[in-house]
Protein backbone atom coordinates (compact mmCIF):
# COMPACT_ATOMS: atom_id res chain seq x y z
CA UNK A 1 0.00 0.00 0.00
CA UNK A 2 1.56 3.27 -1.11
CA UNK A 3 2.36 5.71 1.93
CA UNK A 4 0.33 8.93 2.01
CA UNK A 5 2.97 11.37 2.99
CA UNK A 6 5.11 10.41 -0.56
CA UNK A 7 1.39 11.02 -2.16
CA UNK A 8 0.91 14.21 -1.16
CA UNK A 9 4.84 15.29 -1.57
CA UNK A 10 4.57 14.17 -5.80
CA UNK A 11 1.45 16.66 -5.21
CA UNK A 12 2.91 19.36 -4.32
CA UNK A 13 6.11 19.31 -6.48
CA UNK A 14 3.75 18.97 -9.62
CA UNK A 15 2.03 22.03 -8.49
CA UNK A 16 5.06 24.25 -8.12
CA UNK A 17 6.63 22.48 -11.41
CA UNK A 18 2.94 24.13 -12.88
CA UNK A 19 3.79 27.38 -11.55
CA UNK A 20 6.85 27.80 -13.20
CA UNK A 21 5.76 26.51 -16.52
CA UNK A 22 4.54 30.15 -18.32
CA UNK A 23 3.73 29.95 -21.67
CA UNK A 24 5.62 26.83 -22.83
CA UNK A 25 8.79 28.26 -21.24
CA UNK A 26 10.59 27.64 -18.12
CA UNK A 27 9.82 30.86 -15.88
CA UNK A 28 13.36 31.52 -14.08
CA UNK A 29 14.14 33.38 -10.53
CA UNK A 30 16.04 37.22 -11.40
CA UNK A 31 19.33 37.39 -8.58
CA UNK A 32 20.42 40.42 -10.29
CA UNK A 33 24.17 40.23 -11.45
CA UNK A 34 27.59 40.75 -9.95
CA UNK A 35 30.50 42.16 -11.28
CA UNK A 36 34.32 42.32 -9.19
CA UNK A 37 35.51 45.72 -9.98
CA UNK A 38 39.43 46.16 -10.37
CA UNK A 39 41.21 48.45 -7.13
CA UNK A 40 42.40 51.52 -8.28
CA UNK A 41 45.17 52.51 -5.86
CA UNK A 42 48.68 54.67 -5.92
CA UNK A 43 51.98 53.79 -4.56
CA UNK A 44 54.26 56.12 -3.08
CA UNK A 45 57.63 56.37 -1.17
CA UNK A 46 57.97 58.09 1.98
CA UNK A 47 61.15 59.22 3.51
CA UNK A 48 62.56 60.61 6.80
CA UNK A 49 66.07 61.49 8.04
CA UNK A 50 67.91 62.15 10.36
CA UNK A 51 71.75 63.30 11.10
CA UNK A 52 73.13 60.85 13.57
CA UNK A 53 76.83 60.58 15.76
CA UNK A 54 78.93 58.18 14.86
CA UNK A 55 79.06 55.30 17.16
CA UNK A 56 82.48 53.97 16.60
CA UNK A 57 85.99 54.28 15.41
CA UNK A 58 88.01 51.18 14.46
CA UNK A 59 91.81 51.44 13.79
CA UNK A 60 94.54 49.15 12.59
CA UNK A 61 97.83 48.77 14.13
CA UNK A 62 100.37 46.62 12.28
CA UNK A 63 104.37 45.20 13.13
CA UNK A 64 106.51 43.89 10.34
CA UNK A 65 110.08 42.85 10.87
CA UNK A 66 112.93 41.83 9.01
CA UNK A 67 115.72 39.15 10.04
CA UNK A 68 117.85 36.78 8.61
CA UNK A 69 116.89 34.32 10.98
CA UNK A 70 113.20 33.60 10.86
CA UNK A 71 112.64 32.64 14.47
CA UNK A 72 113.70 36.00 15.13
CA UNK A 73 111.81 37.82 12.92
CA UNK A 74 108.44 35.98 14.14
CA UNK A 75 109.21 36.64 18.22
CA UNK A 76 110.10 40.36 17.62
CA UNK A 77 106.48 40.49 15.97
CA UNK A 78 104.98 38.36 18.47
CA UNK A 79 106.08 40.37 21.03
CA UNK A 80 105.57 43.68 19.62
CA UNK A 81 102.20 42.79 18.62
CA UNK A 82 101.74 41.52 22.53
CA UNK A 83 102.46 44.86 23.85
CA UNK A 84 100.33 46.59 21.40
CA UNK A 85 97.46 44.60 22.84
CA UNK A 86 97.96 45.06 26.22
CA UNK A 87 98.18 48.58 25.78
CA UNK A 88 94.80 48.91 24.20
CA UNK A 89 93.02 46.57 26.77
CA UNK A 90 94.48 49.13 29.70
CA UNK A 91 92.94 51.81 27.66
CA UNK A 92 89.75 50.41 28.06
CA UNK A 93 88.89 48.26 24.99
CA UNK A 94 87.55 44.52 25.14
CA UNK A 95 88.85 41.91 24.19
CA UNK A 96 86.18 40.82 21.79
CA UNK A 97 86.65 44.31 19.68
CA UNK A 98 90.26 43.30 19.05
CA UNK A 99 90.85 41.14 16.34
CA UNK A 100 93.91 39.60 13.92
CA UNK A 101 93.74 41.48 10.85
CA UNK A 102 96.37 39.32 8.99
CA UNK A 103 99.45 37.67 9.45
CA UNK A 104 102.06 36.72 6.69
CA UNK A 105 105.56 35.00 6.73
CA UNK A 106 107.76 34.83 3.82
CA UNK A 107 111.25 34.98 2.70
CA UNK A 108 112.36 37.66 0.27
CA UNK A 109 114.39 36.79 -2.81
CA UNK A 110 117.41 38.77 -3.93
CA UNK A 111 118.40 38.85 -7.26
CA UNK A 112 122.40 39.07 -8.63
CA UNK A 113 124.31 38.52 -11.46
CA UNK A 114 126.56 35.56 -11.52
CA UNK A 115 130.33 35.93 -13.54
CA UNK A 116 128.53 35.59 -17.13
CA UNK A 117 125.83 38.14 -16.16
CA UNK A 118 122.87 35.76 -15.73
CA UNK A 119 120.52 37.39 -13.27
CA UNK A 120 119.82 34.61 -10.29
CA UNK A 121 117.76 35.04 -7.56
CA UNK A 122 119.02 33.70 -3.87
CA UNK A 123 116.99 33.56 -0.36
CA UNK A 124 116.93 36.99 1.53
CA UNK A 125 115.86 37.58 4.88
CA UNK A 126 112.61 36.69 6.46
CA UNK A 127 109.91 39.14 6.39
CA UNK A 128 107.07 38.81 9.19
CA UNK A 129 104.04 40.61 9.77
CA UNK A 130 101.20 40.83 11.76
CA UNK A 131 98.02 43.83 12.19
CA UNK A 132 94.90 43.63 14.33
CA UNK A 133 91.79 45.97 14.06
CA UNK A 134 90.29 47.59 16.89
CA UNK A 135 86.93 48.47 17.60
CA UNK A 136 86.79 51.64 19.91
CA UNK A 137 83.11 52.30 20.83
CA UNK A 138 83.57 55.29 22.72
CA UNK A 139 84.19 57.94 19.66
CA UNK A 140 85.29 60.72 22.31
CA UNK A 141 88.71 58.33 22.99
CA UNK A 142 89.61 58.56 19.58
CA UNK A 143 92.27 61.24 19.77
CA UNK A 144 93.68 59.26 23.15
CA UNK A 145 93.94 55.98 21.43
CA UNK A 146 95.69 57.68 18.56
CA UNK A 147 98.10 59.03 20.93
CA UNK A 148 98.61 55.24 22.31
CA UNK A 149 99.04 53.24 18.87
CA UNK A 150 101.37 55.92 17.58
CA UNK A 151 104.10 55.52 20.62
CA UNK A 152 103.51 51.67 20.52
CA UNK A 153 105.68 49.37 18.58
CA UNK A 154 103.58 49.32 15.34
CA UNK A 155 105.47 50.21 12.37
CA UNK A 156 102.13 50.90 10.80
CA UNK A 157 98.62 52.62 12.33
CA UNK A 158 95.41 53.26 9.99
CA UNK A 159 92.34 55.10 11.71
CA UNK A 160 90.62 56.28 12.94
CA UNK A 161 87.54 55.18 10.37
CA UNK A 162 84.41 56.76 11.87
CA UNK A 163 81.31 54.25 11.23
CA UNK A 164 77.83 53.24 12.84
CA UNK A 165 77.27 50.30 14.85
CA UNK A 166 73.55 49.80 15.53
CA UNK A 167 71.31 52.61 13.92
CA UNK A 168 67.73 50.25 14.21
CA UNK A 169 66.85 52.51 17.32
CA UNK A 170 67.26 55.39 15.49
CA UNK A 171 65.68 54.45 12.31
CA UNK A 172 62.69 52.97 14.21
CA UNK A 173 62.35 56.39 15.56
CA UNK A 174 61.72 57.64 11.75
CA UNK A 175 59.02 55.24 11.11
CA UNK A 176 55.83 57.89 12.31
CA UNK A 177 57.98 60.44 10.13
CA UNK A 178 58.31 58.38 6.99
CA UNK A 179 54.63 57.53 6.77
CA UNK A 180 53.47 60.91 7.50
CA UNK A 181 55.57 61.98 4.28
CA UNK A 182 54.03 59.18 2.33
CA UNK A 183 50.70 59.82 3.09
CA UNK A 184 51.14 63.78 2.08
CA UNK A 185 52.61 62.61 -0.95
CA UNK A 186 49.74 60.17 -1.74
CA UNK A 187 47.20 62.64 -0.73
CA UNK A 188 48.82 65.28 -3.25
CA UNK A 189 48.38 62.82 -5.94
CA UNK A 190 44.67 61.93 -5.26
CA UNK A 191 43.44 65.22 -5.15
CA UNK A 192 45.56 66.27 -8.32
CA UNK A 193 43.00 63.63 -9.93
CA UNK A 194 40.12 64.22 -8.40
CA UNK A 195 39.90 61.52 -6.29
CA UNK A 196 39.93 60.75 -2.44
CA UNK A 197 42.85 58.59 -0.38
CA UNK A 198 41.56 55.66 1.11
CA UNK A 199 42.93 52.86 3.59
CA UNK A 200 46.46 51.49 3.41
CA UNK A 201 46.80 48.21 1.20
CA UNK A 202 50.49 47.28 1.46
CA UNK A 203 53.79 48.92 3.52
CA UNK A 204 57.19 47.69 2.89
CA UNK A 205 59.80 49.23 4.81
CA UNK A 206 63.50 49.82 5.02
CA UNK A 207 66.42 52.35 6.42
CA UNK A 208 70.16 52.86 5.10
CA UNK A 209 72.53 54.23 7.52
CA UNK A 210 74.84 56.46 5.67
CA UNK A 211 78.04 57.70 7.32
CA UNK A 212 81.43 59.54 6.60
CA UNK A 213 85.06 58.45 6.89
CA UNK A 214 87.70 60.35 8.57
CA UNK A 215 91.18 58.94 8.42
CA UNK A 216 94.36 59.89 10.83
CA UNK A 217 96.83 62.12 9.23
CA UNK A 218 100.53 60.75 8.73
CA UNK A 219 99.66 56.98 9.31
CA UNK A 220 99.30 58.12 13.34
CA UNK A 221 102.87 57.21 14.00
CA UNK A 222 104.48 60.92 15.07
CA UNK A 223 105.04 61.01 18.52
CA UNK A 224 103.67 63.61 20.96
CA UNK A 225 99.87 64.64 22.22
CA UNK A 226 97.43 62.25 20.16
CA UNK A 227 96.10 63.82 16.93
CA UNK A 228 93.27 65.97 16.92
CA UNK A 229 89.52 63.68 15.59
CA UNK A 230 86.04 64.89 14.95
CA UNK A 231 84.02 62.00 14.93
CA UNK A 232 81.37 63.61 13.22
CA UNK A 233 77.61 62.36 12.24
CA UNK A 234 75.85 60.12 10.13
CA UNK A 235 72.41 60.28 8.31
CA UNK A 236 70.33 57.58 9.06
CA UNK A 237 67.33 57.31 6.27
CA UNK A 238 63.98 55.56 6.67
CA UNK A 239 62.06 54.84 3.91
CA UNK A 240 58.86 53.13 3.53
CA UNK A 241 56.91 51.77 -0.04
CA UNK A 242 53.28 52.20 0.93
CA UNK A 243 49.98 51.42 -1.25
CA UNK A 244 46.91 53.17 -1.05
CA UNK A 245 43.04 53.01 -2.41
CA UNK A 246 41.85 55.50 -4.40
CA UNK A 247 38.18 56.67 -3.51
Amino acid sequence: MPDKSTGVAVIISTVIIGFLIVAGGTFLPSWGSFQVKPIQSVTVVGEAKSQTKTQIAMFSAGVNAFNDDKQAAVDEVNRKVTAIVDAVKTFGVQPEDIQTENMSIYQNQESYYDSDGHQKYRPGQWNVGNTISIKLRNVDQASALSNILSKSGATNVNGPTFNMDDTSGVANGLMADALKNASDKAAKIAQSSGRKLGKVVNVTEGYNPSTPVYMMGGGGLGGGSGAPTEAGSGTVTKTVTVTYELE
